[in-house]
């Protein structure tokens, strides 16, 4: 093979350094500029062209020295307005004139060098690949549509915190997420929010945003065919990361299907919380479209603008049963304990003895609002000392389960999940009729639903937004309606599908003169006030709802059990139920009296619903959790009480 010749050599030698950026240009402009200035003060020197009486300063009457001219070579190069007034020979001007046209040509290029090296950098700051250097951040890895929600609900949580900081990776480019984020979450209050362009999935990336840093991990599903393994690969890249930390990781991701969560558990261990958001959402579905209002509440336990969820050691309560709880608390609904052993327990039995280091699970304002009243001096008398009124106490016996007929308008990959939840909750000889255009209900009912023993189904292909339609299902005879969104569409087309449903639905509802127990789920959480018009009370908005529980999570890895027990169709869950079984209609009570009622039923009253506001959504259609105990309230015919219960 023929050797590289020395022209060869030093023209790779060349390249290799031009291709090093802006510093290496500015290194051969300096370069050039002091081979030029040296070169010519030498033949100045050397032909003694110099007139007389040049010194560095301009001044003087000497000889000027080599390093005079060297000098005053530099000058003219720096600034050829300096030339204008030289004397002397012919060969002196000229010598000047080429230094003075070599410095324009320097100069030049050194400004233009400089000016893309600027620009380089800040066009590099864009696309935000410079490393975050935050501690106890919250660290969002992915881009959806819940990430607006998840924002908003950071920025609730963060209000006391001191200088809060909120970390996104994605691919995607950095000013689009932060035009993004700035048009969707306008009010940030005192938290920053902080992008970075990167794969999550990406080691190197992942240092952009220092995860070893987080005080919590946010895994978000990105919107594609696959978003699970995507989710698993982020975890992995987290929890394998060689340069990971060695306190374990507060991760909370979530995942779409429900086979994929075993595997999710065994990458991320004990380091992750994980949501599965196909179960979630149909098991809300399936609680909420049977009990008018429960989204509301809902809604309320799982935002940061309300009362939420809070853990408490209480030392005052120790060896005291947990009914003694239930009134211990004005302005704090407790609902059940987390034990020292880490078990949680939602509406305990009442007998259930409070041990050191259990802790109280309440739902409060704020976690320094969950302190005891000091009203009761003697349990012996809390009764006396609270006002509560045992006369106004009913015991109405409970009715045994009625068959029940459901309509589902429309079809996703959640229908199937809630099918086979409603069956675990009606009584047998129910039936339930899907109504959907262009999808495969019924082979999805065969695959996943061969289970189902208490309901008979019957499946309808039609376009649900004709009113023709609707007008031949007799809807008016179906104990309750649930509108999910079709999924493969856009999410606004969708949204709008549901919503033109829904306007018939109400209007049909107001012919007849009946009220519809209907249950919508939305994508996106602006269609709601939008569908507020329809005066739905009901809404399940799937992305609100999944990024509410995110960010409760990532607030409080603890949660994950009381969402998962609440949600459950085993266990205790949210129920609301005719104030007339607990007390006396048209007689004013406090909530004690309803707390007394309630505990008597092995049951925890949580607020109630008062139907004179049932249509106004000011008024959170009617709904008040965790209410002020001793004032006094008088329940009307159609009024509910809200309670955690086993049934």
């Amino acid at each position: 093979m023929k050797s590289a010749s020395l022209k060869e050599r030093l023209r790779y030698m060349f390249d290799n350094s031009m291709s090093r950026g802006t510093i290496a240009l500015i290194g051969w402009l300096a370069v050039v500029s002091l081979l030029l200035i040296v070169v010519v003060g030498g033949i100045v020197a050397i032909f003694g062209v110099a007139p007389e009486g040049i010194s560095p300063s301009g001044e003087g009457n000497g000889e000027a020295g080599f390093l005079d001219l060297v000098w005053f070579s530099l000058m003219r190069t720096l600034d050829a307005g300096t030339m204008g007034g030289d004397t002397g020979g012919w060969g002196f001007l000229l010598m000047m004139l080429g230094v003075t046209l070599g410095g324009v040509f320097i100069v030049s290029t050194l400004i233009g060098v400089l000016t893309s090296g600027i620009e380089s950098k800040v066009e590099e700051l864009r696309k935000g690949r410079s490393k975050v250097i935050e501690q106890d951040h919250t660290l969002i890895l992915g881009w959806s549509p819940k990430i607006f929600s998840i924002i908003s609900e950071l920025v609730e949580a963060n209000a006391n915190r001191k200088k809060p900081r909120i970390v996104i990776l994605a691919d995607k480019d950095k000013v689009e997420m932060e035009d993004e984020v700035r048009s969707r979450v306008p009010e940030t209050k005192n938290t920053k929010v902080i992008c970075r362009s990167g794969s999550p999935i990406d080691l190197g990336d992942l240092e952009i945003v220092n995860p070893h840093g987080a005080r919590a991990i946010v895994v978000l599903a990105p919107e594609e065919t696959n978003p699970d393994s995507q989710v698993i690969k982020v975890i992995l890249a987290l929890t394998n990361n060689p340069h990971r930390r060695k306190e374990p990781y507060h991760i909370v991701a979530e995942i779409q299907d429900e086979k994929n969560l075993e595997v999710a558990k065994m990458v991320g261990k004990d380091e992750v919380e994980l949501v599965v958001t196909g179960d979630l959402i149909a098991r809300i579905v399936v609680q909420t479209c049977r009990q008018s209002g429960l989204s509301v509440v809902h809604t309320e336990l799982l935002d940061f603008g309300g009362d939420e969820i809070y853990f408490q050691e209480e030392p005052l309560l120790v060896g005291w049963p947990f009914m003694a709880a239930l009134f211990a608390y004005e302005d704090s609904t407790i609902i059940g304990l987390r034990t020292a052993d880490g078990r949680i327990l939602l509406n305990p039995p009442m007998d259930t003895r409070i041990a050191p280091g259990d802790k109280v699970i309440a739902v409060s304002e704020d976690d320094d609002t969950v302190r005891i009243s000091g009203k009761i001096t003697d349990w012996n008398q809390y009764v006396q000392q609270l006002g509560i009124d045992l006369a106004a106490i009913r015991d109405v016996p409970r009715q045994p389960a009625k068959p029940e007929r459901t309509l589902i308008l429309g079809w996703n990959r959640r229908g199937p999940t809630i099918v086979n939840e409603l069956d675990r909750y009606v009584a047998p000889g129910s039936a339930v009729t899907i109504v959907a255009h262009g999808t495969d209900v019924r082979e999805d009912l065969q695959a996943r639903c061969a289970g189902i023993k208490n309901m008979k189904g019957q499946v309808v292909e039609q376009d649900t937004t004709v009113r023709k339609v609707l007008d031949s299902l007799n809807v008016a005879s179906f104990d309750q309606i649930i509108l999910l969104s079709y999924e493969g569409i856009d999410v606004q087309e969708a949204d709008a599908r549901t919503l033109v449903t829904l306007l018939h639905l109400r209007d049909i509802s107001e012919k007849l003169g009946r009220h519809l127990r209907i249950v919508s789920e939305m994508l996106d959480i602006r269609n709601r006030e939008l569908a507020e018009v329809t005066k739905a009370d009901d809404f399940i908005v799937s992305n609100r709802l999944v990024s509410l529980m995110l960010s409760q999570i990532s607030e409080n890895k603890e949660l994950t059990g009381v969402f998962m027990d609440l949600f459950d169709p085993d266990g205790s869950e949210v129920y609301i139920k005719p104030a007339e079984n607990y007390v006396e209609l048209g007689r004013p009570v406090n909530f004690y009296t309803v707390v007394e009622a309630a505990r008597r039923r092995n049951e925890v009253a949580l607020g109630y619903r008062l139907i004179a506001q049932a249509s106004d959504a000011s008024k959170s259609y009617g709904v008040a959790t965790n209410p002020e105990k001793s004032p006094v309230v008088v329940f009307s015919p159609g009024d509910k009480i809200i309670v955690v219960a086993e049934d």
